[in-house]
């Protein structure tokens, strides 16, 4: 697993380093996921090194957070977060520190970390640094604060909520001294940014536990401070299962139709979520009345898969199989309205009204007629089917 190229890029960052006459490991989630055997894609460096003794090392840098000591160095081809191990004073609106200071000890930079799983550090000789039992509470899959759990989530109250997520990523349970913790300050959550908390939950949807974790967002108590109706809705999530973290967002929008806009605004969806969440919610009500070909045409494949899954986690009565909505879609007669024989300039061309909404109106009923196989996609027989047929019509 080390052998992949972000660990071997990684490595030679560390020995640069190393042979600079610094220390220097990966830490965090790196660490963790390798233990646990799972493929890991964002390793990051932490290093005795000032940042300034850092840029003196490698030749290509960005200053990406250097007031807390981070630097991207891009010497090796993938670029690698170096960061100087560090600790924290008092914190502003339990969320940011009011100073870092720089230190040489690794143990120090460790003990700031939010929870023993995440605080943990790897040599390259593939040595762990373990200050905090992390490897025990992985092996019992635990969730547990390095240290005072109230002080960890005094520093920065978004780790109440990434307890959470983690819970769900992981299977993990929540230790009882972390979830009292958790209970007494939930409502700290309030001072959190709402961005910061929609990207947990946009990795907390791609988990495969949701539903554990939505009971431990209930039991921790945050869920009173959230839009969701979480207690409400808690036994809709035990069959939800995604990788795509849009897909949660609009499952929660089903479960709170007549909170769509409240949460759109509360989490700040970017306006591709909430595109796709408007989508799957109106495939979703018109599969509940049969899809006709309009339905397959006009919405791509995961709008439409995400809705009959979204039918059978609510126990509706779907009369095909979730396989044939490929199929189908895969077989009408066009695909796009690009591959429509006839544009708008056609049908202005072939009557004298002037440009305005009729022109999509007309297109529609030309796409409908198209994949019904009522007329054939070509030039001449669209035009003799608008003259004769449709204008006639109105």
């Amino acid at each position: 697993m080390m052998n992949s190229e972000e660990w071997q890029v990684a490595h030679r960052v560390v020995n640069r380093i190393e042979e600079a006459g610094f220390e220097a490991v990966i830490v965090g989630g790196a660490v963790r996921d390798y233990l646990l055997g799972k493929e890991v894609n964002d390793i990051d460096v932490a290093t005795s090194a000032l940042p300034t003794e850092v840029k003196r090392i490698f030749s290509a840098t960005v200053d990406v957070g250097i007031e807390h000591g981070t630097i991207l160095v891009l010497d090796e081809g993938l670029p690698i977060e170096v960061t100087t191990y560090r600790t924290e004073s008092t914190y502003i609106d339990y969320r940011r520190p009011e100073q870092v200071t720089f230190v040489r000890n690794l143990e120090k930079d460790l003990q700031r970390r939010d929870f023993t799983i995440n605080a943990m550090a790897i040599t390259k000789d593939g040595d762990i640094v373990d200050s905090f039992n992390g490897k025990d509470d992985l092996k019992n899959g635990v969730i547990r604060s390095v240290g005072d759990a109230s002080v960890r989530f005094r520093e920065d109250a978004l780790r109440m909520l990434r307890a959470i997520r983690f819970s769900a990523q992981l299977g993990f349970t929540i230790d009882e001294s972390t979830l009292k913790a958790i209970k007494q300050d939930s409502d700290l959550i309030e001072f959190i940014a709402r961005e910061r908390i929609a990207m947990e939950f946009s990795k907390m949807w791609k988990g495969q536990n949701v539903y554990q974790g939505i009971l431990a967002l209930i039991e921790s108590q945050l869920a009173t401070y959230l839009i969701g109706n979480f207690q409400e809705n808690k036994n809709h999530w035990e069959p939800f299962r995604t990788d795509r973290s849009e897909v949660g967002w609009a499952y929660l929008c089903l479960l709170n139709r007549d909170e769509v806009q409240d949460i759109f605004d509360f989490y700040r969806l970017s306006n591709r979520e909430k595109t796709f969440v408007r989508k799957v919610l109106n495939a979703y009500n018109a599969l509940l009345n049969k899809w006709n070909v309009m339905d397959y045409f006009s919405n791509d494949l995961i709008v439409l898969e995400t809705a009959y899954d979204f039918a059978t986690w609510q126990n509706k009565e779907i009369p095909f199989e979730k396989t044939t909505i490929k199929e189908t879609k895969e077989h009408l007669t066009i695909q796009s309205m690009d591959q429509l024989a006839i544009n708008g300039n056609h049908l202005m061309e072939w009557t004298d009204k002037k440009r305005g909404p009729w022109i999509k109106v007309a297109l529609d009923a030309a796409i409908v007629a198209v994949l019904n196989g009522y007329v054939k996609n070509d030039e001449l027989t669209l035009k003799e089917w608008f003259m004769n047929d449709f204008i006639n019509e109105r």
